[in-house]
């Protein structure tokens, strides 16, 4: 038999193990060991140190005068001779409460960055000192400097300053390589939000290449470091010091942040500080095209295996190809070396571009792809040049008689001749051509793509049309090819041209 002893010293050596399994299992798993990735750090503390001179804060204000001023009450509009009116003439007048009333001050707080400290260059958003009277920038170590505003770009939302350092030694970070970041990268933003300044918030990158569709180029890096209001025009730092965007935007139902903030990539944002900087304006490459998407429909009425690219639907007159480089109906899916995969790539890529550069084009026409060398023009140019082609709404109003409209009915549309009567009813400028819909049935495949009466099919499956007859019969030829849809392009009143794809079943 086991004596009473040795039970009692197997009971407690049982007991005691059982212990340390639950200690071990519970309060200190011995089996996991605590790491930290290479790239986040147990402390910033060091990095921030070294960057915090450089970020700084920048205060603007604006004069406003009566009713545009915050808080300010417009006077009401009385009935004329009413007994009122001398009471509240005295009464707002004297008060500033109507336009001709007292100017107010109006402030605002943002974020920037020194890039140039011997120069005293300062980096912002344009939206932080838009319409600003004063600007000022404060440095982290308490001396306020006067900004002189040098050229600000409201595509891209950024501004150049310049300070005059007068003997005031200033800090200055450098732009980095955007392109280089990765999704899960660490990254650190610096700025001044809610008007508390030298505030450091680290995360990582959530996303790139996002489009909040505030501009023609957004590319914005997504990031959850947190951002708030008064951290626009501060920057986001890569784990080595660099900046790789400038923190932009938040997306927040409160207006605090929910970690979704946006950084413009210094990819995009370095070219545009040079150019305001060097010229005190945008220079920016110009390929004279309009573009739209090329969707799934589109893609196969053009032959294409997928869609991708970006569809030109017309050519600005006297733009770099007006020569008939490249034509509507082209696909542009390389430029000078860097691919195309969607519509909004191509305007971002042209503008990054030199002024009177010859780059190559990789274009699909007709289903054959092939290259072509075309030589930019300056987009600010062409803005002038398209402005004015979209004012043309020249017609021809003359009073000969005309004999009747032939028209014919086909998918949902009934179309005309293109001729003074119907030019004159829809308004159609005189150097649209092509066949014009007079109406669109209801509930038709017509109807459910946007197309309205008064505008002109030009070209049906990229050959021309002049007649209804040629209308009928180009979509009788795409029938018995077996096409499922016909990829019309179409001109609007004034002849901008757009592609739309109806089904034929």
């Amino acid at each position: 038999m086991i004596s009473d002893t040795l039970l009692r010293a197997a009971r407690r050596t049982f007991i005691a193990g059982t212990a340390a399994f639950v200690v071990g299992m519970v309060a200190v798993p011995s089996f996991v060991t605590p790491t930290i990735a290479s790239d986040g750090p147990p402390s910033v503390a060091d990095l921030a140190e070294h960057l915090l001179g450089a970020v700084v804060n920048i205060s603007t204000s604006q004069t406003v005068k009566g009713t545009e001023g915050p808080g300010a009450v417009p006077m009401p509009q009385l009935p004329e001779g009413s007994p009122f009116q001398d009471f509240f003439d005295d009464f707002f007048k004297n008060r500033g409460g109507d336009k001709g009333g007292a100017a107010q001050k109006v402030q605002s707080l943002g974020s920037g960055f020194v890039i140039d400290a011997e120069q005293g260059i300062v980096v912002t958003n344009n939206h932080v000192i838009a319409d600003a009277d004063d600007i000022e920038v404060n440095f982290s170590d308490g001396i306020t400097l006067k900004a002189k505003l040098i050229g600000t770009d409201t595509k891209t939302d950024v501004a150049v300053l310049k300070v005059e350092p007068k003997g005031h030694k200033l800090t200055a970070v450098k732009f980095g390589d955007s392109t280089k970041m990765r999704v899960g990268d660490w990254v650190m933003a610096i700025g001044n939000p809610f008007g508390l300044g030298g505030t450091v918030t680290v995360g990582i990158v959530s996303a790139r290449n996002r489009d909040i569709n505030s501009g023609p180029y957004d590319d914005f890096i997504q990031t959850d470091a947190a951002i708030n209001r008064g951290n626009s025009g501060g920057p986001l730092f890569n784990s080595t010091g660099e900046v790789i965007g400038i923190n932009t935007a938040i997306i927040s139902p409160s207006g605090g942040s929910i970690g979704i903030g946006f950084s413009i990539p210094s990819q995009l944002a370095a070219g545009v500080v040079d150019q305001l900087r060097q010229f005190g304006e945008t220079r920016r490459g110009w390929l004279g095209v309009r573009i739209q998407p090329v969707t799934d429909d589109i893609a196969e009425s053009l032959g294409m295996a997928t869609a991708k690219g970006a569809l030109v639907a017309g050519v600005i007159k006297g733009g770099p190809v007006d020569n008939g480089t490249i034509q509507a109906g082209d696909v542009v899916i390389k430029f000078d070396g860097k691919d195309i995969h969607e519509m909004r790539d191509l305007p971002r890529v042209v503008a990054e571009s030199p002024v009177g550069k010859a780059v190559d084009v990789v274009i699909v026409r007709k289903g054959v792809e092939q290259t072509v060398k075309v030589t930019l023009g300056r987009l600010e140019d062409g803005e002038k040049l398209a402005s004015g082609e979209n004012g043309n709404t020249d017609q021809d109003n003359g009073d000969k008689a005309t004999p009747p409209v032939s028209t014919a009915s086909v998918l949902g549309m009934t179309v005309g001749e293109l001729n003074d009567q119907t030019r004159q009813k829809f308004g159609i400028a005189a150097d649209v051509s092509g066949v014009v819909v007079t109406d669109v049935a209801k509930d038709s495949a017509a109807a459910e793509r946007g197309i309205q009466p008064g505008e002109v099919i030009t070209e049906i499956a990229q050959e021309s049309v002049a007649t209804p007859k040629d209308v009928m019969d180009r979509i009788g030829a795409l029938k018995e090819q077996g096409r499922k849809n016909a990829l019309l392009m179409l001109a609007s009143k004034t002849g901008e041209l757009r592609f739309v794809t109806i089904r034929m079943d």
